[in-house]
């Protein structure tokens, strides 16, 4: 392979994207008539594969020589939005000499919307906080001004806007202290915003459920969003319910001032990982080499971390195994019907971008161990680049036992290998929400892909006594949506090569009875495999038929099976099903939410390629668009032996709990990519084992013994 340290996939740098920027005002000022923008994205538009591919000495196929060098082009791609009349654009621009310059400039459809940006978000704080209305509701309830927080929301959509407007809406809390924890106060009205003209369009008042002998009613007649008049002009009419004032913090030196007795625990001792000898890693630029994997980490400001061009070193074969894994999107949506509630279902990787609420990562605390950091960086309205310094933690972990055997016979031996694997990780705060993206690559071959959930739930106020059936009562008026959260996952595979196919396995019983000359114990199951012939969305089986799919090259097959050789995708507790309707705002707008798995053929050149499952352009969206999963299957295209992507989608159904509060305790949603029939063996048995000098018994010997 290539031992440059420059990657054709890594992101625009700051100066990149300062100099893109630059280009693009200055066409802006040349070429057209706009007067004033704001920069939304600005970001690198990846080569094709094949280019990528034969720039790194990959071949695109077994046994196949890689192709001749292709020249490649260096593009940058930007989303502008006209602050004067609201309409967006987006720029392609080519980096060629003496500098960028733009090739296309194109007004997009009414109704598209570029992500929202943190400056947005931002703005909408600050401008709520001065607005007379919100001062005066807010005031009604005991809360003054500068105690007023206001989080800034995508809202989906809503036909009582214009389509063309950009809006979105603000969950409002109250916070008594500097840091106090401002959800344990929320308050009883939202407000919809106009990023572009700076102004509130609208409060609304949320209903509250009443109790009855026959359980909770709703206090409104109806689910269904009140007039633009009705809530605005009756607000002072209405039953309003003040904040709950109880301190819910999460930093110690708060709790110690609002929690009668409590102290951090005395009993826990220090835990150090040490690494004397230091790692076994190495990274050229962006090019990540350990344990026979090398792989290329890129960030960009929707995705957070991407990583691509993976492959594997099999005793002197490099190997391509994926050409691209990361999270394409997700959506968490909420349950409660009741107007305003219904519109929070936020795209947090479509909507707001992972990579821009990526956290600047701490030393010794998110990571532990001998940490290197990579940067990311993303554009800000007037088209400087802000950068995350600590964006993306790579590091060694210990991971238990690999594999053991030991030979119980007199005189047997054993032998334990000590399981480690490298993890490239990046941890997003979105609101009141953290996710924790785990990228972890083992030494027998297999890839996962964990993500962690933790943070503050999404809460509202509950009057005094009240039980939403769509609720957990968190604290004493505070209630906890019950919602979801789903991931897709975008999987590019070359095992072996671009051409792939996607078997699918169903694990069955033998219909044979018991008793019967084929399965005379009644024990026999089988698994029969198919061959996916065209696009297509999957679904679990509700029967007992166990489901399970693997990517497979039907131009090379194992010594000893016969089979293709291949990856199975695994699910880790992350199956999960799309609890809202599928013709509902959450359901027609997240195609992707509604199945288990999606496949379908990559098409390079197509305008915005097929990258996003919910569409390139997500905010305000009000049906799948025509670049959506759901629409691209539609074509039913070929995928057997073909280029493929398959999309995979999984999370977690959350009905919180009190436990879950003031802050959430993990929960974990992973993805597995292990080989099958891909390597001869176990490709782990030249692991060394150990015998770490550094363990030791735990209790003196005049203590209880830990084993005997």
């Amino acid at each position: 392979m290539s031992p440059t340290a420059w990657h054709p996939l890594d992101p625009l740098t700051p100066d990149e994207i300062t100099a893109a920027c630059l280009a693009t005002r200055k066409h802006i000022a040349s070429e057209t008539e706009i007067k004033a923008i704001k920069f939304i994205t600005c970001y690198l538009l990846p080569p094709p594969k094949k280019a990528v591919l034969a720039f790194l000495g990959i071949p695109l196929a077994p046994g196949a020589k890689p192709e001749a060098p292709i020249p490649i082009i260096r593009k940058a791609e930007a989303d502008i939005i006209d602050v004067v009349d609201g309409r967006s654009y987006n720029v392609i621009l080519s980096l060629q000499e003496p500098g960028w310059t733009v090739d296309s400039f194109d007004l997009l459809e009414e109704g598209l919307q570029p992500q929202i940006s943190i400056e947005e978000l931002v703005r909408c704080e600050q401008v709520v906080r001065e607005d007379p209305l919100i001062q005066r509701v807010a005031k009604d309830v005991g809360v003054s001004p500068e105690e007023i927080h206001c989080e800034g929301w995508a809202l989906g959509y809503d036909d009582r806007f214009p389509a063309s407007t950009r809006i979105q809406q603000g969950l409002f809390f109250a916070r008594f202290s500097r840091h106090d924890n401002l959800y344990a106060h929320p308050l009883d009205f939202t407000a919809i915003f106009d990023p572009n003209a700076e102004k509130i369009l609208h409060v609304e008042f949320a209903a509250h459920y009443e109790s009855t002998p026959n359980g909770p009613v709703l206090s409104a007649a109806s689910t269904e969003p009140p007039s633009l008049s009705e809530d605005q002009l009756a607000f002072s009419k209405r039953g309003r319910i003040p904040p709950p004032r109880t301190a819910f913090n999460f930093l110690p030196d708060l709790m110690v001032t609002t929690q009668k007795d409590f102290k951090l625990r005395e009993d826990v001792k220090p835990l150090h990982i040490v690494q004397p000898e230091g790692v076994s890693f190495k990274l050229l630029g962006t090019q990540l080499e350990w344990q026979n994997w090398k792989m290329h980490v890129g960030f960009n400001h929707r995705e957070g971390i991407a990583i691509s061009t993976i492959t594997y070193n099999d005793h002197g074969e490099i190997r391509p195994v994926l050409y691209r894994l990361s999270l394409a999107e997700m959506v968490v949506p909420y349950g409660a019907p009741e107007a305003p509630h219904a519109r929070k279902f936020a795209f947090d990787s479509g909507e707001y971008g992972m990579g821009v609420m990526a956290n600047e990562l701490t030393l010794g605390c998110d990571c532990l161990g001998q940490i290197h950091y990579l940067p990311g960086a993303f554009v800000k309205h007037d088209g400087t680049p802000h950068v995350i310094q600590n964006c993306i933690c790579i590091h060694e972990e210990d991971a238990g036992i690999l594999w053991k055997h030991t030979d119980f016979r007199p005189g047997g031996r054993s032998q334990t290998v000590r399981r480690r694997r490298l993890v490239v990780s990046m941890v997003c705060t979105l609101a009141n929400y953290e996710y924790i993206f785990n990228y972890m690559f083992y030494q027998d071959g297999s890839i996962e892909l964990e993500v962690r959930l933790t943070g503050i739930l999404q809460v509202y106020i509950g009057a005094d006594g009240e039980q939403s059936p769509y609720a957990t009562t968190v604290a004493p008026n505070v209630n906890a949506h019950y919602h979801q959260h789903i991931f897709c996952i975008r999987v590019d595979p070359m095992v072996d090569g671009l051409n792939n196919s996607l078997v699918e396995t169903d694990v069955k019983p033998l219909p044979a009875d018991t008793g019967s000359a084929e399965n005379f114990a009644g024990n026999a199951f089988v698994a029969a495999d198919s061959v996916l012939q065209t696009e297509t969305a999957r679904e679990y089986p509700t029967d007992l038929i166990e489901r399970r799919w693997r990517i497979v090259n039907p131009a090379r097959q194992h010594y000893s099976t016969g089979r293709d050789v291949g990856y199975a995708l695994g699910v880790k507790g992350a199956a999960v099903r799309l609890m809202a309707r599928p013709d509902g705002w959450v359901g027609r707008r997240a195609p992707f939410a509604g199945k288990p798995l999606w496949v379908c053929r990559d098409v390079e050149g197509e305008k915005g390629g097929r990258m996003w499952p919910a569409g390139k352009y997500v905010p305000q969206t009000r049906n799948s668009p025509a670049d959506s999963i759901g629409e691209w299957v539609k074509g039913e295209k070929s995928i057997e032996n073909e280029d493929i992507l398959v999309y995979l989608s999984v999370g977690v159904t959350h009905i919180p709990r009190p436990e879950d509060w003031p802050v959430m305790p993990v929960e974990h949603v992973s993805v597995t990519f292990k080989p099958q029939s891909f390597f001869a063996a176990n490709p782990s048995m030249d692991v060394p084992g150990t015998q770490d000098p550094h363990s030791v018994p735990a209790l003196t010997p005049n203590g209880e013994s830990p084993c005997h």
